[in-house]
């Protein structure tokens, strides 16, 4: 018993010790990858070969410049005038890019029930969906999901949060219309 005490307290130092090699970072070779990143990396090209958020036909330049949510009031899925404006420039990018498809996120805030809010969230999704179909898009690359309130953005018991969640979310993937 004893050697195992001192072989474990030998093991523990000689490992606590490797971990102290004061220039482990000073290494000539080193490659600094962001630095090498900034010079050969387009900035509107991301990881995934799509563009960035500066191509106007990218999935980021849809979601951050276009918008990829409008906001409801309490206990409605009627549009307002800024969710409408949204959903112009959404369909606008929708009908350009005919490649990528749409699946409508209908949310709802935390108070209610699940059912009813899982009712709401479809009615928010529909009435999306609705009003991209009469902007000209085929009803055939637009899909609705509603989530209630299970995926709130915010959690809180204040209306700054509940506003936040009750929402529309325009998730767009490349697709085949089927």
């Amino acid at each position: 018993m004893k050697h195992f005490i001192k072989a474990a307290l030998v093991i523990g130092a000689l490992t606590l010790s490797a971990c102290t090699n004061a220039d482990r970072f000073d290494n000539a070779d080193a490659v600094d990858l962001s630095a090498q990143n900034a010079l050969n990396t387009p900035t509107t090209i991301d990881q995934t070969g799509l563009g960035g958020a500066n191509d106007p036909s990218s999935p980021q330049f849809f979601s951050q410049t276009i918008g990829d949510r409008v906001l409801f009031e309490v206990d409605t899925s009627t549009l307002t005038a800024a969710g409408r404006a949204t959903l112009d420039g959404q369909a606008g990018w929708l009908a350009t890019n005919s490649d990528y498809l749409a699946v409508i996120e209908g949310h709802a805030d935390e108070q209610g029930t699940r059912e009813y809010n899982l009712a709401l969230g479809a009615r928010r999704a529909n009435a999306v969906r609705e009003y991209l179909i009469s902007k000209g898009l085929a009803a055939s690359r637009i899909r609705t999901v509603s989530y209630g309130k299970e995926r709130p953005l915010e959690v809180c018991s204040a209306e700054s949060c509940y506003a936040q969640n009750r929402r529309a979310v325009t998730i767009i993937s490349i697709g085949q219309n089927s």
